[in-house]
């Protein structure tokens, strides 16, 4: 008895129905997903929607590196200058290993974004005259410097006589603190002129806000614009944080927010005594000696430790919170050590409950005025919305002129053919839509200009993809094979060339995106993206949907209009099976003697 024949494996080849019910399902899933986060439409970068682009370069000094922790240290830095000009959506990012890009939406003063990021912070030691903490009944400071616990902690930290400080939570609150002032605006040791301090009764008043006035630099007690603004301080919200100590000179009183263990704390600052310029050095060291644990030391050039003397020599006579200084950073108090005495010499350390990062963080604040690298401004690219919109335009545009000569091509050399690959080219364009629409809120991803380039330059590279199957499986038709066998031979040999092709297509993009900065990895991105789906789309969607028109007797017949008629094609003729002797149906050989 004859053996059996051995048959093909079901595979994925033989039921494409499989990936084709695959592919569609994904493509239904990511829709769904794109309308349930309500992101229909991807987000446009700069030069589509209109904004400022703002390229900057890192400049090594004060000898500091140019490396990953102090790029991101900057773009946190930069990021919350930017989102202080009140406008949303806004992005800070690295670009390369020293470059960062601050795009900011369409609506902003691009001259005013400018002045918001790259430059050194304004950074100022004030005194502290008033603290509290939001939403809560005034905070009247304990003076003792113990780090008893208490109802509400504040920010401080207190110096030894060495110049050593301590930077401990001490305040306390009781309800009838919100009867009582928090004490005089400023001491007379803070005065150059000095004011006659406010008396008990001033004391006693049922007051929450201390009144304090800016008048030659001191602080008076009748200024009722500020105790206003300190009153109706809110430092909860992001908003009126950002916009706290806004208009203010250095030589004037202000108010400003602070954070402490997540609790945001607002504050009645008086004049600038320092600036942070003349700090000349300020890094994170581990107290080994004393188990301290991190400090943050100070050292002051010639002008700062006098003034630094002065400032801690006035502010050790007070009571909390009047013997504090604020470190303030872009409005914002990051630090507000108290003193307890005068620390002269220039140097200062500040020791507390600080973790590692808390404490290279502050230092870095101190040293570098926030940025830990200086930078220099490469471009600035300011696009109107109406620009955005005609570049938009023009660019879809060109996308549309260049789908309708391909189309045109696929239609008048391959016929019938062209309908497979026109089916491609719609899965292929949904999926980039709706990718490119979640990736939007995911990453980040903006389509820009360049961006659109990629993805037109990506309808010739799918195209490509469907030509080089077609052209195999006509190849095959011209050496005689009917068209069901002829699919299934042609796609080993296609597949290879498609996947080689798109590879190096895909290694191009990457090595583009990686040594380019700003617009143009928006091409590189597109360009990769797309190449990526066109492998997922002719693996899943043209092969499968290939196999099964070959079963149409329009195609399997070689239809003069399907593109595959092995006349036009100039066929060989069919080729015939020829049977090998002692085959199967040989039969027995005869013999003659001679």
């Amino acid at each position: 008895m004859a053996a059996p024949k051995k048959g093909r494996s079901a595979s994925a080849q033989s039921k494409p129905g499989r990936s084709l019910a695959l592919i569609l399902i994904a493509i239904v899933g990511l829709t769904a997903g794109m309308f349930a986060s309500g992101n229909t439409t991807p987000r446009l970068g700069i030069d589509l929607a209109g904004g400022t682009s703002i390229t900057l370069e890192a400049k090594a000094d004060q000898g500091s590196a140019i490396n990953k922790a102090n790029m991101d240290t900057a773009v946190e830095i930069m990021n919350r200058r930017v989102n202080g000009l009140g406008v949303s959506e806004a992005e800070v990012q690295t670009q390369g290993d020293r470059n960062i890009i601050v795009n900011i939406p369409k609506g902003t003063n691009s001259e005013e974004a400018r002045e918001q990021v790259g430059t050194t912070a304004k950074l100022y030691f004030r005194p502290v005259l008033a603290q509290e903490a939001t939403g809560s009944a005034v905070a009247t400071p304990s003076p003792s410097a113990s780090a008893s616990g208490s109802s509400s902690a504040s920010p401080s930290a207190s110096p030894s006589a060495t110049g050593s400080t301590d930077e401990k939570a001490t305040s306390s609150s009781s309800p009838s603190a919100s009867a009582t002032s928090q004490g005089r605006a400023v001491t007379d040791a803070l005065k150059d002129d000095a004011t006659p301090s406010a008396s008990a009764s001033d004391t006693a008043k049922a007051s929450a806000t201390p009144s304090a006035s800016a008048s030659g630099g001191a602080v008076t007690a009748d200024d009722a614009q500020l105790q206003a603004k300190y009153a109706a301080l809110d430092c909860s919200k992001e908003s009126v944080r950002a916009k706290a100590g806004d208009g203010v000179k250095p030589g004037d009183a202000t108010v400003a927010c602070g954070e402490v263990d997540k609790v945001w704390y607002k504050y009645l600052l008086g004049p600038a005594a320092v600036d942070g310029t003349e700090v000349d050095k300020a890094q994170a060291v581990y107290d080994t000696q004393t188990a301290a644990g991190w400090q943050v030391t100070m050292d002051f050039n010639k002008s700062g430790a006098k003034k630094f003397a002065d400032v801690t020599a006035k502010l050790a006579q007070n009571t909390q919170p009047q013997n504090e200084f604020g470190i303030v950073l872009d409005g914002e108090v990051v630090s507000s050590p108290y003193v307890s005495s005068s620390i002269t010499g220039g140097q200062a350390q500040i020791s507390g409950s600080f973790t590692q990062e808390e404490a290279q963080n502050l230092s870095n604040m101190l040293s570098y005025g926030a940025l830990p690298l200086s930078f220099k401004e490469q471009s600035v690219t300011t696009v109107t919305a109406a620009l955005g919109g005609d570049q938009l335009h023009a660019g879809l545009l060109a996308g549309a002129i260049g789908l309708a000569l391909v189309v045109i091509y696929l239609v008048a050399y391959y016929r019938g053919l062209a309908l497979i690959a026109l089916a491609s080219l719609l899965v292929s364009g949904a999926l980039t839509y709706v990718l490119m629409a979640l990736l939007g809120p995911a990453i980040g991803f903006a389509l820009n200009l360049p961006a659109v380039c990629g993805a037109i330059v990506a309808i010739g590279i799918t195209a490509d993809s469907f030509i080089v199957y077609f052209e195999r499986v006509r190849d095959e038709i011209r050496e005689g094979r009917t068209l069901r066998p002829a699919v299934e031979r042609a796609w080993p040999r296609a597949r290879r060339t498609i996947l080689v092709s798109d590879f190096v297509s895909f290694l191009a993009a990457a090595v583009l995106f990686i040594v380019t900065v700003g617009k143009v990895q928006g091409f590189a991105f597109t360009l990769g993206l797309t190449t990526v789906l066109d492998v997922v789309v002719v693996f899943f969607f043209t092969k499968p949907l290939m196999t099964l028109i070959a079963r149409r007797k329009f195609f399997a017949n070689g239809h003069k209009w399907s593109g595959l008629d092995p006349k036009s094609l100039g066929a060989q003729p069919p080729l015939r099976r020829t049977r090998r002797p002692g085959g199967p149906a040989a039969g027995p050989v005869e013999t003659k003697e001679a």
